[in-house]
């Protein structure tokens, strides 16, 4: 079991820490994942969000022009 005792740090106006590589490596965790913070009782508790990989016509279904802004082409059949 890795483990770590880490200071907390101000970041802005944000409050953090760095997480050790081992630590990371054994929650495998990477860079850019996102991760889920909750507070349990008195535990701070970082859950990974696994997003699943999303087809081609999910990613379209989702596309909202309006939302995401620029330009796109609409053709009618």
């Amino acid at each position: 079991m890795a483990e770590a005792v880490l200071n907390i740090k101000q970041w802005g106006n944000n409050l953090g820490v760095r997480l050790p590589a081992a630590v990371a490596r054994e929650a495998h965790l990477h860079v850019d994942q996102r991760v889920r913070v909750s507070v349990e009782g008195a535990q701070v508790v970082i859950t990974p969000i696994i997003d699943s990989q999303l087809t081609l016509e999910q990613r379209l279904a989702a596309f909202d022009p309006v939302r995401h802004g620029g330009e796109y082409f609409c053709r009618s059949v």
